[in-house]
């Protein structure tokens, strides 16, 4: 196994136990659109581009950046 993989693999491990860790709920949702870049980076090392390019669009900036409006939602109605 190559020194990238073994890299991209400890990287996925650390952003992924950065985002159990966080308890403020914006804050790990953008550890989340990290941990989600570090599978896209994961994913193309290993070979296989078309599955990280998904892995960008959808983990990396739609479900992050949707779940924090939804947050603004919910604080802007408790107000």
């Amino acid at each position: 196994m190559s020194v990238l993989l073994l890299v991209t693999l400890a990287l996925v491990a650390l952003t992924g136990t950065a985002t159990v860790l966080v308890r403020d709920p914006a804050r790990q949702l953008v550890v989340a659109g990290i941990f989600g870049l570090a599978l896209a980076i994961m994913f193309f090392a290993f070979g296989a581009p078309d599955v990280a390019l998904s892995q960008i669009a959808v983990s990396a900036v739609a479900v992050p950046v949707m779940a924090l409006l939804t947050l603004v939602r919910f604080d802007r109605d408790d107000e």
